[in-house]
Order: structure tokens, then sequence, then C-alpha cells
């Protein structure tokens, strides 16, 4: 496999997402999602530069990583299949639901484990210099986290029967799920407070929550482990209720936690 064409795409990728709600959010209309701030101070250009910086590392490093699985000898072990008809239609989105699900326990047990305190300062401390996170936090990661976070791929790789349609419908969820977390505000419809899908999904408020207390919240994608495992900030639901109770100009009272 061409080592510059999964790094070129993954700069693509950070540049055009990441950047593009950076714009938005950040530079083109402030003032207009002025209520959907989470928290009310502003990064400054040093963060925005160091959080680039180890962002573009991180991109090469995880596009590496992934082309070595094809250029050594667990290439024969990947499940990688290229021919469509060798799995049914319906295993396309089903493979992209198992690949998150899998990916979010990694990264939740990755994610306590970086926060020991004998490793958070000589691998996690990087990422959480942005206590108020920007997009362009994503991949703000020092070199040992940038592997850790990559290793994600050969887990995948070896263990599911993956189409390169799923592997980029995957990646792009993933990172586009990346870039909401460390977005800074809450853009999440009133509607999304009533629904079981509060319950299982993690908000922008979840993950911004953790940058500002470092610790809790430690999922990516679900609730589910730090449900499970009690890690979930106590105050989160309360913190996501007092912002969108401000965005929409309501006094909604707050719907009861069910952990």
């Amino acid at each position: 496999m061409n080592v510059w064409s999964p790094i070129l795409l993954n700069i693509l990728r950070y540049t055009l997402i990441a950047g593009f709600a950076f714009f938005i959010f950040y530079k083109w209309f402030p003032a207009y999602f002025s209520k959907n701030k989470i928290q009310s101070n502003i990064a400054k250009n040093k963060d925005f530069i160091r959080e680039v910086l180890h962002s573009a590392q991180t991109t090469v490093v995880i596009a590496v990583v992934s082309v070595l699985v094809f250029s050594t000898p667990l290439a024969t072990y990947t499940q990688v299949y290229y021919n469509l008809s060798d799995m049914p239609w319906w295993w396309i989105p089903l493979s992209v639901v198992l690949a998150l699900i899998i990916h979010d326990t990694y990264f939740y047990w990755m994610h306590r484990a970086v926060h020991h305190p004998n490793l958070f300062k000589y691998i996690h401390l990087v990422h959480h210099k942005s206590t108020n996170p920007t997009p362009l936090a994503s991949y703000s990661f020092h070199f040992f986290e940038s592997i850790l976070e990559g290793l994600i791929a050969p887990i995948l790789l070896l263990t599911l029967p993956l189409h390169p349609i799923s592997l980029l419908i995957f990646s792009t969820i993933s990172f586009l799920f990346n870039v909401y977390g460390h977005l800074g505000y809450e853009i999440l419809p009133k509607w999304f407070r009533r629904t079981f899908l509060f319950e299982i999904f993690n908000t922008s408020i979840h993950h911004n929550i953790h940058h500002s207390k470092f610790k809790g919240n430690y999922g990516l994608y679900f609730r589910f482990w730090d449900r499970i495992m009690n890690t979930e900030h106590p105050n989160y639901v309360k913190k996501y209720d007092q912002i969108q109770n401000r965005r929409f100009n309501e006094n909604i009272k707050p719907v009861a936690n069910n952990v």
C-alpha cells in the first residue's frame, strides 16, 4: 500500500472538516453561536497553533500505523474484502456499527489507562493542554498517544470483515464525532434531550466537561462504559440542560438522569 495516499487523505480530512468547523464557530460566526458556547472563555492563538501542529503529527502517525499492517506479515490475517458480493449488502452498515462499538470500547479503556498518574504527564497531557478545546484539538495528541489512537486500525482489520466502503464510512463518522466532541459549542437540537438517543450517545458538552475537569466522561461515542463503570461526571446532565435552556430561551425542567 502506498503510504502517501492515506497520509494525504487524513490531512485533507482534518483540514476540511476540523478547519471548516473552526472557521464557522471561531472566526466567521462566533457571535451568532454565542449561546451555544460551552465555556465562556476563548482559546488563544497559541492554543490553535499547538493543536494544529500536534494534529498534523497524529494524522501522519495514524496513517502510517494503518499502512504498516498491510506491509507486514499481519497483512495475511486481515479480513478486508474488496468484492461486494463476498458478503450480504446489510453487512456494510452492520460492520460500521460494530466497528464503532469496538472502537468505543477500546478508546474508553485506553483513555482511562493514559489518565493513570504514571502515564498522564508523559502521554496524555498534550491533549489536555486544550482545557477549552476547539475542533483543531481533535487530533492533538502526543506522539505516543497518536500510536495508541492508531492501533484501532489493526484491531478492526484483524477482527472484522470490512469492505473499503465500510472503512471509509467508519473513519468519516469517527472523525466527525471527534470534531463535534471538541467543538466547544453544543449544536444538538432541542428534541434530542427527550429521546432515547440522549441516553446512548455522547455530546459535545459530555466531552468538554472531561477537558475542563480532567476526569470522568472517558467514552468516545457512547455513554455505555461511563455509566456502567460509574465514571460519568455527576453534573453532566445538569450542565447539558443549562446550556440547552440558554440556547432556546426556555426554562425547561431537567429530565431525571436515569443512571
